[in-house]
């Protein structure tokens, strides 16, 4: 019975990909389906292996809420994973900095229009041309990536996981290469523009990026348990700890715990300073409080009428790659699982991979963390998608 279920969260997860870039407006659906425990469980049992080493899920919405988790939050001692557990929520960090920057915009002290060189003057090359506010947001800049380390290297991540870079620091390194294309005309995601979209909410505000957070999204959505962490590399009780597979990988000279299981060494990464993602990925955060942004953005309690639609117009302009047509919105991405259209955002940091989704009508969201100990071709490990499946896959019939 498990892997039947298995198999049909799986095959539901297949859709799990981006839509052509369309308006605002979604065709008519089907209404999401009951809940079903049972595909859910499927979808996140047998942990820990090599992979994860834990998961947490949570699902609301009209149709039932639930809540599950998997495999051990502590490889030492066996702990279970904790379903108020916090973790590193990495990228979906970039909507609430989306959110900042449109919340700027809405108060006139930003125009989305204008140069980023009007409001950081000396910060981009002479060279480069105009490249307006909004195109940070929605991933059209054409700014080159940050490449810090320049590859995936688990040597570097662990030699240096407690080392304090500046955002300026951070987006310097990125502009010693050319710009990827001309500002408009295409989407490549990167973690430049949002730094830099940080370094613009703390210019112009005069305040920094976490205060920032407290006033303009925390506090005014009681959101108790969400933070900017600056320097500080712990992550609060309770939490899953974070591991890589280092199998292979030299260890010598760095001072860090490893733990073998069923003959796989894995690194504890669970320390780990997040100046180098920052206003692009450093928030930590728990499910319920995920569910509570993205609740409370989509029910436009965080900006006004003239706003809202940006969230959801993706620009009509193909991927930088040359993947497909554009996938994110000015702060957040659109996404098809089976047959439902949803918004929100995944994100991973070295140990973490998180995110979440709903539906426009907030009728079915989604909220996960799961303990991936190896990168992933596209960011998210697969038992992402598992879950993504499993959480539009109706019950079976009687």
């Amino acid at each position: 019975m498990r892997t039947a279920l298995a198999a049909l969260a799986t095959a539901a997860a297949l859709t799990f990909t981006a839509l052509p870039a369309l308006a605002a407006d979604e065709p008519d659906e089907p209404e999401v389906p009951a809940l079903n425990e049972a595909a859910l469980k499927a979808a996140i049992a047998g942990l820990p292996d090599k992979d994860t080493t834990g998961a947490l899920v949570r699902i609301t919405g009209e149709k039932g809420q639930w809540s599950g988790t998997s495999g051990v939050a502590d490889l030492r001692t066996g702990a279970p994973v904790r379903p108020d557990g916090y973790f590193r929520i990495g990228s979906t960090t970039k909507v609430y900095t989306a959110v900042m920057v449109l919340q700027l915009a809405q108060e006139h002290r930003i125009d989305l229009d204008q140069p980023v060189q009007r409001y950081l003057p000396g910060l981009l090359p002479a060279s480069y041309p105009s490249i307006p506010v909004y195109t940070l947001l929605d991933h059209t800049s054409g700014l080159p990536s940050v490449d810090i380390p320049q590859l995936y290297d688990p040597q570097w991540i662990l030699k240096h996981r407690y080392e304090h870079w500046s955002p300026r620091q951070v987006v310097e390194k990125a502009l010693t290469h050319p710009l990827d294309f001309q500002p408009g005309t295409a989407q490549k995601y990167t973690n430049t523009a949002y730094v830099t979209a940080g370094m613009l909410v703390e210019k112009v505000t005069g305040r920094s990026y976490a205060r920032n957070l407290r006033d303009r999204i925390t506090e005014p959505l009681g959101l108790c348990h969400t933070y900017y962490p600056n320097d500080d590399p712990h992550l609060p009780h309770p939490a899953a700890r974070g591991y890589l597979n280092v199998d292979g990988v030299d260890l010598t000279g760095i001072d860090v715990d490893v733990v073998t299981r069923d003959g796989v060494k894995f690194a504890d990464v669970t320390e780990m300073n997040q100046s180098i993602p920052g206003a692009a990925g450093a928030i930590i955060s728990t499910s319920a409080d995920l569910d509570a942004f993205l609740t409370g953005l989509l029910d436009g309690r965080l900006l006004g009428k003239e706003m809202m639609p940006r969230l959801y117009a993706v620009p009509q302009v193909p991927m930088f790659d040359g993947s497909g047509p554009a996938t994110y919105s000015q702060g957040l991405m659109r996404l098809k699982i089976g047959a439902y259209t949803v918004w929100g955002k995944t994100g991973s940091r070295y140990g973490y991979s998180s995110g979440v989704f709903a539906t426009k009508d907030l009728k079915r969201k989604v909220a996960y963390s799961v303990n991936a100990t190896v990168k992933s071709p596209d960011g998210q490990p697969r038992i992402v998608q598992q879950i993504a499946g499993a959480a539009v896959t109706p019950p079976a019939r009687p």
